[in-house]
C-alpha cells in the first residue's frame, strides 16, 4: 500500500476535491449516508473529524467500526448505524456535511429515490454541504442503458440503476432549498456508465 493510499484510502476523487478546496474542513461533523465499509472516511478518521455513518449492511458497518477503532480510537462505535438512508435515526439538521456517494442510483423507484434523498437532506444543517455522486443519463450514449420502468435502466454490465438527468437535478436543487456549489460534473466511463457529481449547499432558514 502506498503512503497516499494509506492516508486517504479509496476516496472518491471528487470528494477529495471538496476537501482540497476547504468545503469540508476540520471541525465539521460529517455523516456518510450509505457509507459501506467507509472507503471515503479513511482520511477524515485519521484527521480527527467527527465522523458518522449509516448503511443497511450490518457487515459493512461492522467493518467500518473496526477501521475507525484503529484510525480514531476515541470515536464512539455507536456513531455508525445499521439502517437505510431513508430511515436514518440521526437528528434533523445534525451534520455540516452529508455524503451520499454511489448510492442513489440503487433506488427501486421514484418514491425510494425521493425517500433516500430526503433522508439525507433532513440530516443536513442549514448552510451545510450535500455531496452526491450518482448514476445519470448525462452524456450516456443513446441505447447504452435499456429502459425497465420509469427511471430504472439495465446497464451494459447487467446491473439495474435508477438514472437522473440534468433537468431533474436542477429541479431538485431548487425544491430542496439549496444552491449548487459547483456546476454538475459528469464522468462517462467508456460508454458503459455515466456518473454525475452533484454538490449542494443547504440554504439558511429565512
Amino acid at each position: 500500500m502506498t503512503k497516499l493510499a494509506e492516508q486517504f484510502g479509496n476516496i472518491d476523487i471528487y470528494l477529495f476535491d471538496q476537501l482540497q478546496r476547504g468545503n469540508i474542513a476540520p471541525g465539521m461533523r460529517v455523516l456518510d449516508a450509505g457509507c459501506g465499509g467507509g472507503r471515503n472516511l479513511v482520511y477524515l478518521l485519521r484527521e480527527g473529524y467527527e465522523v458518522f455513518g449509516a448503511d443497511a449492511s450490518a457487515e459493512a458497518v461492522e467493518h467500518l467500526r473496526s477501521v475507525a477503532a484503529k484510525l480514531a480510537p476515541g470515536l464512539d462505535a455507536a456513531n455508525f448505524h445499521v439502517e437505510p438512508i431513508e430511515a436514518m435515526s440521526f437528528p434533523e439538521e445534525f451534520a455540516d456535511v452529508v455524503i451520499v456517494s454511489a448510492v442513489l442510483h440503487f433506488a427501486r423507484d421514484d418514491a425510494h429515490f425521493e425517500a433516500m434523498l430526503r433522508g439525507a437532506w433532513r440530516a443536513l444543517k442549514p448552510g451545510g454541504l450535500l455531496f452526491c455522486r450518482l448514476g445519470s443519463m448525462i452524456g450516456l450514449p443513446v441505447g447504452a442503458a435499456k429502459p425497465i420502468a420509469g427511471r430504472r435502466f439495465r446497464m451494459p454490465n447487467g446491473m439495474e440503476w435508477y438514472l437522473v438527468d440534468e433537468a431533474m437535478l436542477l429541479r431538485l436543487t431548487e425544491e430542496l432549498g439549496g444552491d449548487l456549489v459547483d456546476p454538475l460534473k459528469t464522468t462517462v466511463v467508456q460508454g458503459f456508465r455515466s456518473m454525475t457529481t452533484w454538490v449542494v449547499r443547504k440554504r439558511a432558514a429565512g
